[in-house]
């Protein structure tokens, strides 16, 4: 995953894509800094969450940007996302991910809310880069409710 990363640097380098080349020094200084908080070169799936927090970011971004009525902004930083979903797993589609969901609540039967942390430990590796964690967390958290 990092040398794809680097190597997708070079390339937009070459042909002077400077949208594409921001995004990738950013991500690419991104993971650098993980790397030096954790003290060792990032896994692929490290660099998946890395890619997933910086995605997050870039949403929350664009819906204050619509609060604020910043139309140029929201499409700038729309196409910032595109350009970093392309290094993400392919996504889950809805109803596979409610068949995951209803396959980890049938191996640890929730008994109330208080399993929550149980499920989602499961549901993390299994969904993880393949799906918007806050929606899972969402989902789960209505199934128990249920």
């Amino acid at each position: 995953m990092r040398n794809q990363i680097l190597e997708d640097l070079k390339l937009a380098m070459k042909n002077q894509d400077k949208e594409r080349l921001s995004v990738i020094r950013m991500v690419k200084g991104s993971i650098q800094i993980s790397e030096l908080n954790k003290k060792h070169e990032l896994t692929d799936e490290e660099v998946i969450e890395v890619i997933s927090k910086e995605i997050k970011s870039r949403k929350d971004s664009i819906n204050e940007f619509k609060k604020g009525g910043r139309e140029d902004l929201v499409s700038k930083t729309q196409s910032e996302i595109d350009i970093l979903s392309e290094y993400l797993p392919k996504q889950l589609t809805m109803e596979e991910l409610i068949e995951i969901i209803d396959k980890v609540f049938e191996e640890v039967k929730p008994s109330s809310s208080k399993d929550m942390g149980r499920i989602m430990k499961e549901l993390k590796p299994q969904v993880n880069g393949k799906a918007d964690m806050g929606l899972v967390s969402k989902m789960v958290k209505e199934k128990i409710e249920k």
